[in-house]
């Protein structure tokens, strides 16, 4: 899978200071375009079923719901080539900013979108649309964000730096999960006739912010190297296709559960908690706030000890465990009252987090300098388009089964399954085990 290219030589590491820096611009960027991305799947469970599909009915109009929701997991490939071409040629900086722009203006302007009632059949296709600009964004944004936080670090840190911007992804959770909290104690006829649209007209603000952050951060001393020692690819993505298809299956099957997961187990089971169990939708937000809560403590200690023992065991090991508590998990919940079900999202959370906590480490020991940022990208966005669908196939799989407790319980399991198998090849693959090497042995720069 390689090439004859020598390896370039960076140039000279950034200063820690600059590192933190980059590293909390990767941060505040992910966990922006995390609200943008979650607050359309927590608004497609809640309220856009009743907004963009009134005429039919509600269990339809939420499986529609959920296929939009999809349809921004499949721009991801897209976004993935168009941005990675520009972070591998251009610069990484100069790609994260295009992609946090995307984002917040696709994001903003589903706050500005006529509904059903006003325009008709245009409202839906919008709507879709947008959600498709949407994934263009992600799809050149998570890996960008991983990957400028590692070429900064110390490769001692890079473990650790590659589990920060992980922590946006419960950030951005909170601050949607909070939101709509908020919203909820207004009327269902004040929520349709234009309170829904405040959590998407506050992407505007955010993504200001986010914008000013990237804008202060420097190129990498990784990117620059490779600019130096003239190993810019000329076309990244037919590089990746021809001489790193095997990583990128393999990177892919391992971010499978850490991306696929979340919608699974907040998207689709926040919409199963309120219609099939009859909890309140407070109590289903409440869930995802306190297990996000959670994660803000969990993913920063999985990457500590992804530091100390590898990211591919990392992934592993949290792929393993929610595999052995995949049924028991909806088991429970299947007969939980509004306590149950808030502890059991908590504690079944965890086993997943240290998957998606040391994805980015992984990955960005597979892939080299000269394309990582599309092969990293394509990777992210390939098990993305599998989980942005999980919601509507785990829907439709509860349909099939007349509802079986079970049926959410085999989805996860599956994920498990395959992200087992990613970890497992990746940890061969990656040149000496690097990524198991304990953080001792592995040189800092100069």
């Amino acid at each position: 899978m390689s090439t004859s290219l020598t390896p370039a030589t960076p140039d000279a590491p950034s200063s820690a200071k600059m590192a933190r820096k980059v590293a909390g611009a990767s941060f505040l960027g992910t966990a922006l375009e995390s609200y943008d991305f979650y607050v359309f799947g927590t608004a497609a469970a809640l309220i856009l079923n009743r907004i963009f599909f009134p005429d039919v009915d509600p269990l339809t109009g939420t499986l529609l719901s959920f296929l939009t929701l999809g349809m921004g997991f499949v721009a991801r490939p897209l976004g993935a080539i168009l941005f990675g071409h520009i972070g591998d040629r251009v610069g990484r900086k100069t790609s994260l900013i295009g992609t946090i722009v995307l984002m917040g203006v696709a994001t903003g302007a589903v706050g500005l979108l006529p509904d059903y009632n006003t325009i008709g059949v245009w409202a839906p296709l919008l709507l879709v649309l947008l959600r498709l600009l949407q994934g263009l964004a992600v799809g050149g944004e998570w890996g960008g964000s991983i990957l400028i936080a590692t070429e900064h670090a110390a490769p001692r840190k890079r473990a650790l730096y590659a589990a920060i911007p992980q922590i946006g992804s419960p950030v951005g959770t909170i601050m949607v999960t909070g939101i709509f909290l908020l919203l909820a104690q207004v009327s269902d006829e004040a929520m349709e006739a234009g309170v829904w649209r405040i959590p998407f007209l506050l992407a505007f603000p955010f993504m200001g912010i986010a914008l000013y952050m990237r804008l202060a951060i420097d190129e990498t001393p990784v990117f620059k190297g490779v600019a130096k020692a003239h190993q810019v690819i000329r076309v990244p993505v037919l590089e990746v296709l021809r001489t790193q298809w095997l990583a990128l299956l393999v990177a892919a099957s391992a971010a499978l559960l850490g991306i696929g997961s979340y919608f699974l187990m907040t998207t689709y089971t926040q919409s199963y908690g309120i219609t099939e169990l009859g909890l309140s939708q407070s109590t289903v937000l409440n869930a995802a706030l306190v297990g996000s809560v959670l994660q803000l403590a969990t993913i920063p200690a999985f990457g500590f000890l992804a530091n100390r023992i590898g990211s591919a065991r990392m992934v592993l090991a949290g792929a393993v465990a929610t595999l052995l508590i995949s049924f028991p998990l909806y088991f429970i919940i299947s007969k939980a009252n509004e306590p149950v079900y808030i502890l059991t999202i908590l504690i079944g959370g965890i086993a997943p987090t240290a998957a998606w906590a040391a994805l980015g480490g992984l990955m960005a020991d597979l892939f080299p300098a000269r394309t990582g940022f599309t092969a990293m990208s394509l990777a992210y966005s390939f098990a993305g388009i599998l989980s942005g669908f999980t919601p509507s196939i785990t829907a439709w799989f509860g349909i099939q089964t007349d509802g079986a407790w079970w049926h959410p319980g085999v989805v996860l399991a599956a994920m498990s399954l395959i992200t087992i198998a990613g970890a497992l090849l990746s940890r061969r693959m990656t040149p000496r085990n690097t990524a198991d090497l304990p953080s001792s042995e592995v040189s800092a720069p100069a």
